[in-house]
């Protein structure tokens, strides 16, 4: 079976197919030949999850499957959201994007953070929404160059380490990603897909 994920984000792909079951096909945004700016304009995470994956619906016709992740931070009112990839403002800057969080955790004792990602699947006509967290703490510096985004600066409960300091393996264990994926495998496996 062919599934777009509608991301051309290299990094986000290679995670994602080495999780999804060999008779799933997964192809990116370049490989159907779609360079649009895929409007990203909900409010929530959710809502961006369920606008991509219409998108590539509704133009492409493809089953597909989109995701929209964000890092909520207690002392921030769950800031920066849905605005993590531009929190720090356009263009995208994953470094200024840390700065910017550190900068405002400066003189904060609660450093409780998450990361949420939303799986919005649209699968023969019908849509799906999954759903992965994983609770965590936001560091006072960079540690690690593994990962992407804010992987530098989140320790997952239960750890020592950044995402950016574990293996990839690790990683797609346990992050929020892999919960959401994991959750719409086993959908897949219930459906026999």
């Amino acid at each position: 079976m062919k599934l777009v994920f509608a991301s051309s984000n290299s990094h986000k792909i290679n995670e994602i197919k080495k999780l999804l079951p060999e008779n799933i096909e997964l192809l990116g945004l370049n490989d159907i030949e779609c360079f649009d700016e895929i409007p990203e304009t909900a409010e929530t995470i959710e809502g961006n999850a369920i606008l991509k994956a219409d998108y590539i619906t509704q133009k492409y016709g493809y089953n597909c499957f989109a995701d929209d992740s964000g890092l909520e931070i207690n002392a921030l009112g769950g800031k920066p959201g849905v605005y993590s990839a531009r929190y720090a403002g356009e263009p995208r800057d994953d470094n200024k994007n840390i700065n910017k969080v550190l900068a405002e955790l400066e003189n904060q004792s609660d450093r409780g953070a998450n990361f949420k990602t939303v799986i919005c699947l649209n699968l023969n006509g019908h849509q799906y929404l999954f759903t992965g967290i994983i609770d965590g703490n936001i560091t006072q510096e960079r540690k690690g160059s593994n990962g992407f985004g804010y992987d530098p600066i989140f320790v997952p409960d239960g750890y020592d380490e950044t995402f950016a300091q574990m293996a990839f393996e690790e990683k797609n264990q346990i992050s929020h990603r892999a919960k959401a994926v994991m959750q719409m495998i086993d959908f897949f496996e219930k459906k026999s897909i």
